[in-house]
C-alpha cells in the first residue's frame, strides 16, 4: 500500500509515499509533446502508469483561476475519468486545503497590516512550510503539493487505523475531507 499525491496541471506533480512515510517516488510529469490533444492523453497515461492498485489517492480539486481552464478542466477530468475506470478511488482535496495542511493561510504580515501572498511568494510559502512539517523539499510546486496530498492520505488511512492527535489546522482538511459540507439544494 502507498500514499499518492497527485497535483494535476501542465507540470503535473506525482508523489507516492511507503507505508512508513518514505518517499518512493517524486516526480513531476509533463506528457509528450507541446501541442493537445497528445500532451493531455500522454499526460494523463504518464499519470495512470505511475498509480498501483492498493494505492490511497488524493488529487487536488479543480483550479478556479487558472489561465488554462481548458486544460486544466480537461486534465482533471481526464485523471478521474482513467482512476474511475480501473475502479481506483481517490479523495480530492480543495487548493486552499492543501494550503492549510501545512498552515500557509496565504497572507503575510501582522493583524492590520495584512497583505495576500499571490504567485511564486505563495508557492515559496507552501515550499517552506513543507521543508518546516515534514523535511522535505523538491525544486517543483508541483512535487511539493502533490507530497502534501500523499501525507493528507496518509492521515485520512491513519485516521481510521490509529488515535492520533493532529494540529487543529490538519485535523480540520481531515474532516473536511471525510465529511464534506453536504451540498445546497438548487432553489
Amino acid at each position: 500500500m502507498r500514499f499518492v499525491g497527485i497535483d494535476p496541471s501542465t507540470k503535473t506533480g506525482f508523489v507516492a509515499l511507503e507505508e512508513d512515510g518514505q518517499v518512493s517516488r517524486a516526480k513531476e510529469l509533463v506528457g509528450i509533446s507541446d501541442e493537445d490533444p497528445k500532451r493531455m492523453v500522454t499526460l494523463i497515461q504518464e499519470v495512470i502508469v505511475h498509480v498501483q492498485p492498493g494505492d490511497i489517492i488524493c488529487i487536488e480539486g479543480f483550479p478556479f483561476d487558472t489561465q488554462r481552464a481548458m486544460f486544466a478542466g480537461g486534465l482533471h477530468h481526464g485523471i478521474r475519468n482513467e482512476l474511475f475506470k480501473r475502479k481506483v478511488p481517490y479523495f480530492e482535496v480543495a487548493p486552499n486545503a492543501v494550503k492549510k495542511f501545512v498552515n500557509v493561510t496565504g497572507w503575510t504580515g501582522e493583524p492590520g497590516s495584512k497583505r495576500r501572498l499571490k504567485g511564486p511568494e505563495k508557492k515559496k510559502a507552501v515550499m517552506v512550510a513543507v521543508e518546516e512539517h515534514f523535511g522535505f523539499s523538491h525544486k517543483s510546486d508541483n512535487v511539493v503539493d502533490a507530497y502534501i496530498m500523499a501525507r493528507i492520505a496518509q492521515e485520512i488511512w491513519l485516521e481510521e487505523k490509529v488515535l492520533r492527535i493532529l494540529p487543529k489546522y490538519q485535523s480540520e482538511v481531515i474532516e473536511k475531507i471525510l465529511q464534506p459540507d453536504p451540498k445546497k439544494k438548487a432553489k
